[in-house]
Protein backbone atom coordinates (compact mmCIF):
# COMPACT_ATOMS: atom_id res chain seq x y z
CA UNK A 1 0.00 0.00 0.00
CA UNK A 2 1.31 3.40 -0.82
CA UNK A 3 0.86 6.63 1.12
CA UNK A 4 -1.52 8.15 -1.10
CA UNK A 5 -3.48 4.79 -0.70
CA UNK A 6 -3.40 4.83 2.69
CA UNK A 7 -4.35 8.72 2.72
CA UNK A 8 -7.34 7.66 0.95
CA UNK A 9 -8.37 4.75 3.32
CA UNK A 10 -7.93 7.01 6.56
CA UNK A 11 -10.32 9.34 5.05
CA UNK A 12 -12.93 7.26 3.98
CA UNK A 13 -12.78 5.72 7.36
CA UNK A 14 -12.04 8.62 9.70
CA UNK A 15 -15.80 10.09 11.02
CA UNK A 16 -15.08 13.62 11.34
CA UNK A 17 -16.39 15.22 14.58
CA UNK A 18 -18.19 18.32 12.78
CA UNK A 19 -20.06 19.29 9.38
CA UNK A 20 -17.35 21.35 8.35
CA UNK A 21 -14.35 19.04 8.94
CA UNK A 22 -16.53 16.32 7.21
CA UNK A 23 -16.72 18.47 3.73
CA UNK A 24 -12.91 19.00 4.39
CA UNK A 25 -12.78 14.89 4.61
CA UNK A 26 -14.37 14.88 1.06
CA UNK A 27 -12.56 18.11 -0.42
CA UNK A 28 -9.35 16.13 0.40
CA UNK A 29 -10.33 12.89 -1.15
CA UNK A 30 -11.64 14.25 -4.07
CA UNK A 31 -8.28 15.88 -4.52
CA UNK A 32 -6.33 12.33 -3.70
CA UNK A 33 -8.61 10.83 -6.72
CA UNK A 34 -8.02 13.90 -9.06
CA UNK A 35 -3.94 14.26 -8.59
CA UNK A 36 -1.52 11.30 -8.31
CA UNK A 37 0.84 13.73 -6.76
CA UNK A 38 -1.36 14.93 -4.33
CA UNK A 39 1.04 13.99 -1.29
CA UNK A 40 4.56 15.43 -2.81
CA UNK A 41 5.08 18.97 -1.81
CA UNK A 42 5.98 19.65 -5.62
CA UNK A 43 2.24 19.23 -6.21
CA UNK A 44 1.47 23.14 -6.99
CA UNK A 45 -2.68 22.60 -6.66
CA UNK A 46 -1.83 21.33 -2.90
CA UNK A 47 -1.11 18.54 -1.11
CA UNK A 48 -1.81 16.37 1.98
CA UNK A 49 0.79 17.00 4.87
CA UNK A 50 0.37 15.41 8.52
CA UNK A 51 0.73 16.95 11.97
CA UNK A 52 0.74 16.26 15.61
CA UNK A 53 -0.59 17.96 18.70
CA UNK A 54 2.64 16.83 21.15
CA UNK A 55 0.29 17.08 24.31
CA UNK A 56 0.46 16.20 28.14
CA UNK A 57 -2.26 15.38 28.99
CA UNK A 58 -1.52 15.07 32.93
CA UNK A 59 -0.25 18.49 33.29
CA UNK A 60 -2.77 20.25 31.35
CA UNK A 61 -0.17 21.19 28.68
CA UNK A 62 0.93 21.37 25.26
CA UNK A 63 4.37 21.45 22.94
CA UNK A 64 4.59 24.27 20.28
CA UNK A 65 6.89 25.15 18.06
CA UNK A 66 7.76 28.63 17.06
CA UNK A 67 7.87 28.03 13.22
CA UNK A 68 11.26 29.45 11.47
CA UNK A 69 9.76 30.15 8.12
CA UNK A 70 5.97 31.28 9.46
CA UNK A 71 7.31 32.73 12.32
CA UNK A 72 3.98 31.45 14.20
CA UNK A 73 3.38 28.84 17.17
CA UNK A 74 2.22 25.65 15.44
CA UNK A 75 1.77 21.99 16.10
CA UNK A 76 4.48 19.71 14.82
CA UNK A 77 4.24 18.66 11.51
CA UNK A 78 4.57 19.04 7.76
CA UNK A 79 5.79 17.39 4.47
CA UNK A 80 5.23 13.81 3.89
CA UNK A 81 8.37 12.61 2.74
CA UNK A 82 9.67 9.62 0.08
CA UNK A 83 10.32 6.78 3.24
CA UNK A 84 6.59 7.75 4.80
CA UNK A 85 4.01 4.70 4.06
CA UNK A 86 1.22 5.96 6.51
CA UNK A 87 -0.38 9.78 7.47
CA UNK A 88 -0.49 8.72 11.01
CA UNK A 89 3.77 7.92 10.71
CA UNK A 90 4.55 10.62 8.35
CA UNK A 91 2.67 12.97 11.63
CA UNK A 92 4.81 10.69 14.23
CA UNK A 93 8.04 11.11 12.26
CA UNK A 94 7.23 15.14 12.12
CA UNK A 95 6.07 15.44 15.91
CA UNK A 96 9.36 13.68 16.64
CA UNK A 97 11.70 15.17 14.98
CA UNK A 98 10.54 18.82 15.59
CA UNK A 99 9.97 18.45 19.17
CA UNK A 100 12.93 16.51 19.83
CA UNK A 101 10.96 14.43 22.26
CA UNK A 102 11.10 10.68 22.34
CA UNK A 103 8.43 7.78 23.30
CA UNK A 104 5.79 9.82 21.55
CA UNK A 105 2.39 7.90 21.13
CA UNK A 106 -0.38 9.04 18.82
CA UNK A 107 -3.94 9.21 20.52
CA UNK A 108 -5.50 5.78 19.49
CA UNK A 109 -8.82 6.73 16.49
CA UNK A 110 -6.90 7.79 14.05
CA UNK A 111 -7.04 11.89 13.42
CA UNK A 112 -8.06 14.58 15.54
CA UNK A 113 -9.19 17.08 12.89
CA UNK A 114 -8.26 18.73 9.30
CA UNK A 115 -7.01 21.86 8.55
CA UNK A 116 -6.38 23.01 4.92
CA UNK A 117 -4.43 26.70 4.80
CA UNK A 118 -1.99 28.42 2.27
CA UNK A 119 1.33 28.52 2.94
CA UNK A 120 4.30 30.17 1.05
CA UNK A 121 4.78 26.66 -0.97
CA UNK A 122 1.26 25.74 -1.47
CA UNK A 123 -2.46 25.06 -0.36
CA UNK A 124 -1.83 22.94 2.56
CA UNK A 125 -4.47 19.98 3.57
CA UNK A 126 -3.26 18.87 7.14
CA UNK A 127 -4.57 15.88 8.86
CA UNK A 128 -3.75 16.38 11.79
CA UNK A 129 -2.90 14.05 14.85
CA UNK A 130 -2.36 14.18 18.52
CA UNK A 131 0.73 12.69 20.07
CA UNK A 132 1.10 12.03 23.88
CA UNK A 133 4.22 13.06 25.71
CA UNK A 134 5.66 10.52 28.40
CA UNK A 135 6.49 11.52 31.74
CA UNK A 136 9.61 13.56 32.02
CA UNK A 137 9.64 14.92 28.17
CA UNK A 138 12.18 16.35 27.28
CA UNK A 139 12.03 18.71 24.23
CA UNK A 140 14.63 19.94 21.97
CA UNK A 141 14.37 22.40 19.06
CA UNK A 142 15.15 21.33 15.75
CA UNK A 143 16.38 23.65 12.75
CA UNK A 144 12.75 24.00 11.86
CA UNK A 145 12.16 26.06 14.89
CA UNK A 146 13.08 28.97 16.16
CA UNK A 147 11.80 27.95 19.94
CA UNK A 148 9.70 24.70 21.54
CA UNK A 149 7.71 25.73 24.90
CA UNK A 150 4.94 24.06 26.82
CA UNK A 151 1.45 26.17 27.18
CA UNK A 152 -1.20 24.95 29.16
CA UNK A 153 -4.42 24.56 27.46
CA UNK A 154 -5.81 27.44 28.15
CA UNK A 155 -3.28 29.83 27.13
CA UNK A 156 -3.02 29.12 23.53
CA UNK A 157 -5.67 31.38 22.44
CA UNK A 158 -2.89 34.02 23.46
CA UNK A 159 -0.15 32.86 21.25
CA UNK A 160 -1.48 30.95 18.47
CA UNK A 161 -3.93 31.35 15.39
CA UNK A 162 -7.96 29.71 15.39
CA UNK A 163 -6.59 26.16 13.36
CA UNK A 164 -4.37 25.79 16.69
CA UNK A 165 -6.96 26.45 19.00
CA UNK A 166 -9.42 24.06 17.78
CA UNK A 167 -6.76 21.95 17.41
CA UNK A 168 -6.04 21.78 21.17
CA UNK A 169 -10.25 21.64 21.89
CA UNK A 170 -10.58 18.14 19.48
CA UNK A 171 -8.03 16.94 21.21
CA UNK A 172 -8.97 17.79 24.72
CA UNK A 173 -12.04 16.18 23.56
CA UNK A 174 -10.34 13.17 22.71
CA UNK A 175 -8.80 12.72 25.61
Amino acid sequence: MTLHDDASRVLKEWSAPEADQDRLRLAYLDHLADRPDAMLRSCGDGHLTASALVVDPVRGRVLLTLHRKLRMWLQTGGHCEPGDTTLAGAALREAVEESGVAGLALLPGGPVGLDRHLTPCAWHLDVQYAAVAPPGAVEAVSEESLELRWYAYDDVAAVADASVVRLVERTRARL
